[in-house]
């Protein structure tokens, strides 16, 4: 008979065995339901294919047991750090003392770290972990020792694995120009970073801040994200300038400031109006028979707006925003109107104009017919009232005598 392929033997707690020249050693201080005699009877009666089931059973009990060791015993043991925050591929270290007294003596207990990588080294109730390159995303490592009374107590280490967004980038639910007070959604795409529930988007507006979102899963290998916040447009937001940051925020242990990446800005165009710039009703105007008529029709718009104008008579000359009409008559008399269109809306502004008699060329006339009155009078007064009156009864003679004093004796008496 060919010997079996199967070789056993134990030593306090563990159990060695041999199967098909390799070597496994099992430990039984966290599962004493499976007595170690029990264990080497029945392994000695298996098949080979039920010694790799049975070996595969006992490494996942052992591993449930760990899981659920206790966290609140009073001697427990103390990592450090006890939070880490290390970069994807960047090397990692801790240090674990697995207790004070209650896992001593050392080797009655079993004191360990349990890791998904890296190397660990044991010097009595310490434990020293290093990795040289973390890759592993959900990594959770465990300190812990089981005493002699299998007693088993544990501490977890805060271990974050992050990785900043490949890319980030800002766009609008749809191309093209904006409409004016409509709803738009932008969209800040997040490309490969982890943790996503560390993540904080935030939308900006030039240097305004619009709003900020986080990541709501707590997967921890790198995602891809789309963050989305509506907003109303106005025409305050044409040639606005849009761009979005995703930072990841860990804590005082991570990186200082915050590892961030910024989208490209997004320039918004907007169409709206046209918005007069005038009164669409202004009042009625007058104008003097003869005079120059201006009209002028302002609005604001994007795209600019277009003008045409509707005249009561075929006279006038138009451009754009303002009207001219020279010397302005009756027939140019009623009601003008400036349409301004877009392809949003067309709006209309009324001007009703009345043309008056030139008054002033009747006061100038009817000055001109009282002064030349006025002359026509004083003439007749002068040449038939005064020559007559005065310069007839006059003699050259008397003009001399002007001069001569006569004297008058008066009577004194006596």
């Amino acid at each position: 008979m060919s010997s079996s392929p199967l070789h056993l033997f134990s030593l306090g707690e563990k159990a060695f065995f041999q199967f098909n020249s390799s070597a496994y050693i099992v430990h039984f201080g966290s599962i004493r339901v499976i007595r170690k005699l029990i264990f080497i009877g029945i392994i000695r009666t298996m098949s080979p294919s039920f010694m790799f089931l049975l070996v595969g059973l006992l490494s996942a009990l052992r591993w449930l047991h760990v899981s659920a060791c206790g966290t609140s015993c009073p001697d427990k043991p103390v990592l450090t750090p006890s939070r880490l925050v290390v970069k994807y591929g960047d090397p990692a270290s801790a240090t674990c003392v697995a207790c004070q007294r209650d896992c001593l003596p050392v080797d009655e207990s079993v004191i360990a770290m349990e890791v998904s990588e890296g190397e660990r080294l044991i010097n009595g109730t310490i434990v020293n972990w290093t990795v040289g390159r973390l890759t592993a995303w959900d990594s959770e490592p465990k300190c812990y020792y089981t005493d002699k009374n299998d007693k088993q107590c544990c501490s977890r280490l805060s271990l974050t694995v992050y990785q900043p967004p490949k890319s980030v980038s800002i766009s609008l639910n749809q191309s093209g120009p904006l409409t004016e007070h409509t709803e738009y959604i932008l969209q800040c795409s997040v490309q490969e970073v982890a943790p996503i529930e560390k993540l904080v988007v935030t939308f900006y507006k030039g240097n305004t801040q619009l709003g900020s979102m986080r990541g709501d899963s707590t997967q921890k290998p790198p995602v891809n994200k789309l963050f989305t916040l509506s907003f109303n447009t106005s025409k305050e937001h044409n040639g606005a300038q849009f761009w979005c940051d995703a930072k990841l925020e860990l804590g005082p242990e991570g990186p200082q400031p915050p590892p961030a990446v910024k989208s490209n800005n997004l320039t918004a165009t907007v169409h709206y109006g046209p918005e007069l710039k005038v009164s669409a009703d202004p009042d009625p105007i007058t104008i003097t028979r003869g005079n120059t008529l201006n009209l002028t029709c302002l609005a604001e718009g994007n795209p600019e707006p277009s003008y045409s104008w509707t005249l009561p008579s075929n006279k006038g000359y138009h451009s754009g925003t303002s009207l001219t009409v020279q010397s302005v008559d009756y027939q140019d008399e009623g009601e003008y109107v400036c349409t301004v269109s877009s392809k949003l809306k067309t709006i209309h502004v009324k001007f009703n104009v009345q043309v008056q008699k030139n008054i002033w060329l009747y006061i100038i006339i009817a000055t001109v017919v009282a002064v030349a009155l006025l002359l026509t009078i004083l003439a007749i007064f002068y040449f038939f009232y005064y020559k007559h009156n005065k310069m007839g009864k006059y003699q050259l003679k008397d003009v001399f005598r002007l001069g001569t004093v006569h004297h008058t004796a008066i009577p004194l008496s006596a």
